[in-house]
């Protein structure tokens, strides 16, 4: 008798817990005022359909016509001399120990919020 009310309970217990109840649906009474006209949302469209471009295609590459300035060897120095301190910040200490041994040159990290104090001149 225990085990029939055991396993009965066990599969009511299954039954119920699986259920998920969704909340009512949010409908947003907020009236939309649009700032273009009707006139100028079709002429925007037609000079889209125009330019032959669809940001949404799979085909879509807007580096195709993307020419660089800089020349490879000017990128390879350019990399060899942040190597060092790119490799000390992203290290297991964050750049504790690079800025710690940076006496004399200048780190600037940008704006520091926090930790100055308030009546600092």
């Amino acid at each position: 008798m225990n085990r029939n009310l055991a396993s009965t309970l066990l599969v009511a217990v299954a039954a119920l817990a699986g259920n998920a109840f969704a909340d009512d649906i949010t409908i947003d009474t907020t009236p939309f005022h649009g700032t273009r006209t009707r006139a100028e949302v079709q002429s925007e469209l037609a000079q889209y359909k125009a330019s032959g471009v669809n940001p949404w295609s799979t085909q879509y590459n807007p580096l195709r016509q993307f020419r660089s300035t800089t020349t490879r060897a000017e990128v390879t120095a350019g990399y060899l001399a942040a190597r060092g301190e790119v490799a000390a910040f992203t290290g297991e200490d964050s750049g504790s120990a690079y800025l710690a041994q940076a006496t004399g040159r200048r780190v600037n990290l940008g704006t520091t919020l926090a930790g100055q104090p308030a009546n600092a001149q």
